[in-house]
C-alpha cells in the first residue's frame, strides 16, 4: 500500500525540538503520563552511523522485509518538499544491508533530513562523507533485494516504537525517540520544564564545586526530590 506523506509539522514545532535532546523528550512523555509501546525509545541497538549526527523531523514511514529495499526506492522519490524522516519498519532483518550511499545521497537530495532503519546500512564512510544522518541497527555489506512494493505512509511499529506518518521523530548520540503527533505539544512543554531543571542542576553543581575549590561554605547538592523522599521513608 502507498498512500501520500502526513502534512509536515511547522516550523515552530520543529525548532523547539531542535533545543531538546532525546532524552528530555523521553523524560518528556513519560512526566505527561503517556503509555506509548518502549516509552517511544526506539531500541538501544539503533544507533547513528556516526556519534555526532542529528536529526529533527517529520515521519514518513516504510515497511519491507527480508532485506528488500524496492519500497525504500520507491519512498526515496516520492517526497515533494523538505523536511522528512524516512523511518523503516526492516523486521529487524540482519542478513542484508537495506541501503548504502547511493539511496542515502539520493534522499538528501529529495529534501530528506535523515533515515532510520530497524535493520542494517552499509557504506559507513560514503554515509559519513555525506554528511547525512543515518540511523541502524548495525552494518552488513551483503546487498539488498529487489522484489516487492511493501508499504509506505501507513502505521509501523520500528525497533519497538509504534510510528505513523507525521509523527515527530529525534535522533541524537544517545539513539532515537518519536513522539506521536497527537501528544506533541505536551510532551515538548514537559520536556522543557526538565530542560529549566537540569540547567539549574548544572549550576548548582558548578557553585557546589567551586566552593569546595575555594573552602568556602558547601552549598546543598542533594536536589530537594531527595531530601524529600528521604524524610518520608
Amino acid at each position: 500500500m502507498i498512500n501520500p506523506c502526513a502534512p509536515l509539522l511547522p516550523d515552530e514545532i520543529i525548532a523547539r525540538a531542535e533545543k531538546l535532546n532525546v532524552p528530555l523528550l523521553l523524560d518528556g512523555l513519560k512526566a505527561a503520563k503517556i503509555d506509548i509501546p518502549n516509552g517511544g525509545c526506539m531500541d538501544a541497538s539503533v544507533m547513528p552511523v556516526e556519534r555526532r549526527m542529528q536529526v529533527v523531523g517529520t515521519a514518513m514511514t516504510v515497511e519491507s522485509c527480508d532485506g528488500d529495499n524496492f519500497p525504500i526506492h520507491v519512498a526515496s522519490y516520492s517526497v515533494k518538499e523538505d523536511g522528512y524522516v524516512m523511518v523503516i519498519d526492516g523486521k529487524g532483518y540482519m542478513g542484508r544491508a537495506y541501503f548504502g550511499d547511493l539511496i542515502m545521497g539520493a534522499c538528501q537530495a529529495a529534501g530528506f533530513k535523515g533515515m532510520v532503519i530497524d535493520g542494517c546500512t552499509r557504506d559507513r564512510d560514503g554515509n559519513i562523507e555525506l554528511d547525512f544522518p543515518v540511523y541502524s541497527k548495525g552494518f552488513m555489506p551483503r546487498g539488498p533485494i529487489k522484489k516487492d512494493e511493501g508499504n509506505i505512509n501507513t502505521p509501523i511499529l520500528c525497533a519497538g516504537v509504534k510510528v505513523e506518518p507525521g509523527d515527530l521523530v529525534v535522533g541524537d548520540s544517545d539513539g532515537v525517540c518519536v513522539i506521536p503527533k497527537e501528544y506533541i505539544e505536551t510532551v515538548l512543554a514537559e520536556a522543557e520544564k526538565k530542560q529549566i531543571y537540569e540547567e539549574k542542576r548544572v549550576e548548582t553543581i558548578a557553585a557546589y564545586k567551586k566552593a569546595k575549590a575555594e573552602g568556602s561554605e558547601l552549598p546543598q547538592l542533594a536536589p530537594q526530590w531527595v531530601l524529600d523522599m528521604l524524610e518520608e521513608r
